[in-house]
């Protein structure tokens, strides 16, 4: 199919931007890696009267270091997050995640930005701005605004950007040196958005052997990613070992509220997201364990 007729515009700065989405209030929409817009446009399920196209403003393509993390700007590729040695020292699990991001074809093109503000569900990006606690930056002609992550994203594709708004940073800070991560998830094909995914975050008194901390973001199971509190809570204190993953399996699975579609149902889903609870904690408990070798923790 072909999109609908719509103008284009490509402006050089940020202020020229604005100004062309501010002036065309509701009415436009903004191009940066375009593999979300595109499909949009053409199976003319998105109808802007402007397409406002950020790919000449040099001043949003950057990776650089934050005092704590990473701060990534708007047209800044996915690709980045597999080739930036910055992100390979500061925020590992970023470039662990990347190899469930679609393609390179796609990460080639898509931009870490744009997959937040798109905030498809079944996404890894935005699970991973949650469960990282990343700051989202919205900036409009009256000047910019820092979103909390766990704010920022409100139902199926909706957050809290206005229409004259542009996402123009992503803040990842580091995450505590005592944590350590995984991320798994399930599509019908290698590349495609999940059926079912979870950000697991783990950390162990070596001492008490005690889990200290926890974090547990699913995605693909509602609206927006989802945290499920109620399961971190029942691991604390407990013995990192299978019979606290199973609990922290079956608490989860009360805690999310998958639907029915056409390419899978609520119970799969939920038997799925119990099998990957278990599966990333023991994921990060080895990787803890080869953190504390390498620095030699007892």
């Amino acid at each position: 199919m072909k999109p609908p007729r719509f103008d284009y515009y490509d402006p050089r700065t940020l202020q020229e931007a604005l100004e062309i989405l501010d002036a065309h209030q509701g009415d436009g929409k903004v191009l940066a890696g375009g593999q979300s817009l595109m499909p949009l446009l053409n199976m003319r399920l998105a109808r802007p009267k402007v397409v406002v196209d950020i790919n000449r403003i040099q001043a949003l393509s950057y990776i650089r270091p934050m005092e704590s993390g990473v701060a990534i700007g708007a047209n800044a590729r996915q690709r980045a997050l597999q080739q930036e040695n910055l992100i390979a020292e500061r925020l590992p699990l970023l470039r662990e995640a990347a190899y469930y991001i679609a393609h390179p074809q796609i990460r080639s093109r898509g931009t870490i930005c744009g997959s937040l503000a798109h905030a498809d569900p079944a996404a890894e990006l935005p699970a991973l701005a949650m469960a990282l606690d990343a700051e989202l930056v919205a900036t409009g002609l009256r000047g910019a605004r820092t979103i909390p992550s766990d704010s920022f994203f409100l139902s199926f594709f909706t957050t809290d950007l206005q229409p004259n708004e542009i996402l123009t940073e992503v803040r990842f800070p580091a995450p505590p040196k005592d944590m350590a991560w995984s991320i798994l998830e399930v599509s019908r094909r290698h590349g495609d958005f999940a059926l079912v995914g979870i950000v697991a975050g783990l950390a162990v008194d070596q001492e008490r052997q005690a889990v200290t901390d926890a974090r547990l973001i699913y995605f693909g199971v509602g609206p927006t990613p989802i945290r499920v509190k109620q399961a971190e809570r029942a691991l604390i204190g407990q013995r990192p070992a299978e019979a606290a993953w199973d609990a922290a399996a079956r608490v989860a699975g009360q805690g999310i509220d998958p639907s029915n579609d056409i390419h899978a149902t609520e119970e799969y889903r939920r038997a799925v997201a119990a099998t990957l609870t278990k599966r990333a904690l023991r994921a990060a408990l080895g990787k803890l364990k080869d953190l504390n070798a390498s620095t030699g923790s007892a």
